[in-house]
């Protein structure tokens, strides 16, 4: 079955005016049937592979019409790092394309092809990044998640947004598939291509949502600061991104975890499998929480497992001899300008916990007048760190100043900098501390 458009319909049509519904006794039910989305329109497309093949997609793209439904498909958990292993275009007059990156140096061709085409994307700072690898990057953007949050849609995953707005059913069982696998099956291939089936209907129905709610500005606003912020530098330190870090209370541990972690990812960037699969990062932790100095006693350590703890065991254990035997041991906490934790505001900045305490609710109330999520209508480290350390003269213009300087946009800047600037010149007394219990101060 593949009635993912019904008959009486054109592509780009208003989903409002074709949702089927249910007959019941007779009546017309006001309950849409949601039809599966089980095959592209055109059939599964072939895969490029080839530079003559290549060459006729940019082609057959840069005669389309229209803006481009864009994706992307890696294979994270199974290769090193986050590269496509796999390209989605589909656009009006040029049908859709699939094309396989590995053969090709790059995509620039593909990239010419789409200068001045608006670029539609689902959560594009998932894709953008393996697509900037690629050469390819747009000049202007529609991303229907972000676009489907700020209009307050309760569920935003493609799926969810294509059911709620088109009326079809998209499965998704294949979005953690190793994507790296060659050849590709078929059913992949087919759930790819459906991936930017509807995209350009999906922008249709989204932006008019956003008009008639007024937000409209506010989502372009949002798709230019992601342009304008372009691929994130590469992380400082990304081994402190280790999960289960905060149980290591010892520098000389750190160091461990560390050495482990670079080592990993060396053998993991060697080998081109996700580092995770070698070990996970419960396994670090658990080797430099333990510290052994031999082979059986690493084996042996509650929580050391993975595909490569045994085969590789030499290999970790001199990592851990290599930071016992450290002169300069890593600092448990780099140094940072961020606020300290707002549970600990009220005893060391009872001015600054009112400051937020009292912000918060406005904004709240704001976000839910504006069917907005909260963090959508101000970041959460914004209004923290402004909190912390206010302006020198608090007024609308340096409240707005501030915001602007930390990275809001000017539709955020609007809306939260008036509520903020009346909050911190009129912060609300907090609570009185509750007296601390015998018990409570001998704990």
């Amino acid at each position: 079955m593949t009635p993912h458009i019904p008959d009486n319909t054109t592509a780009g049509a208003p989903a409002a005016d074709t949702t089927p519904h249910i007959t019941v006794d007779g009546f017309d039910s006001p309950i849409p049937v949601v039809i599966d989305l089980d095959a592209p329109r055109d059939g599964v497309p072939l895969v490029i592979e080839t530079q003559s093949g290549l060459e006729r997609c940019a082609a057959a793209i840069a005669a389309g019409t229209g803006p481009a439904g864009v994706d992307a498909e890696r294979a994270s958990g199974f290769r090193y790092g986050q590269r496509a292993f796999l390209v989605q275009i589909r656009r009006e007059g040029s049908g859709t394309w699939l094309i396989d990156p590995e053969p090709f140096e790059n995509l620039d061709i593909l990239n010419d092809a789409l200068q001045g085409v608006e670029w539609i994307l689902h959560a594009a700072s998932q894709d953008l990044p393996c697509l900037s690898e690629l050469g390819m990057w747009p000049d202007r953007l529609f991303d229907t998640e972000l676009a489907a949050r700020l209009a307050g849609l309760p569920r935003v995953g493609l799926a969810a947004v294509i059911e709620q707005l088109l009326g079809f059913g998209l499965a998704k069982e294949h979005s953690a598939a190793d994507w790296s696998t060659r050849p590709l099956p078929e059913p992949w291939l087919r759930y790819a291509a459906l991936d930017v089936e509807v995209l350009t209907e999906l922008r249709e129905e989204l932006i008019e949502l956003l008009e008639a709610d007024g937000k409209l500005e506010y989502a372009e606003q949002e798709f230019a600061a992601i342009l304008a912020a372009g691929v994130a530098p590469p992380r400082v330190d990304p081994w402190r991104k280790t999960s289960g870090l905060h149980q290591i209370r010892d520098r000389r541990q750190l160091a461990a975890v560390r050495e482990l972690w670079l080592e990993r990812d060396s053998l993991a960037q060697k080998r081109d499998v996700a580092p995770g699969r070698l070990l996970p990062d419960s396994a670090l932790v658990a080797a430099a929480k333990a510290m052994p100095s031999t082979v059986p006693q690493l084996l042996g350590t509650k929580g050391f497992h993975g595909r490569a703890a045994q085969r590789e065991a030499p290999r970790w254990l001199r990592c851990i001899a290599a930071a016992r035997d450290l002169a300069d041991l890593p600092p448990l906490h780099l140094p940072t300008n961020a606020p300290p934790p707002p549970r600990v505001w009220a005893d060391r900045d009872p001015e600054a916990a009112a400051r937020l305490a009292t912000a918060r609710p406005l904004l709240q109330e704001k976000a839910e007048e504006r069917n907005l999520p909260l963090e959508n209508l101000l970041t959460p480290d914004f209004l923290r760190r402004i909190a912390w350390r206010p302006p020198a003269d608090i007024s609308e213009e340096s409240v707005a100043g501030e915001l602007r300087a930390l990275g809001a946009r000017e539709w955020q800047v609007g809306l939260a900098g008036p509520l903020i600037t009346a909050a911190f010149l009129n912060p609300q007394p907090l609570p009185p501390k509750e007296p601390r219990t015998a018990a409570a101060a001998e704990s």
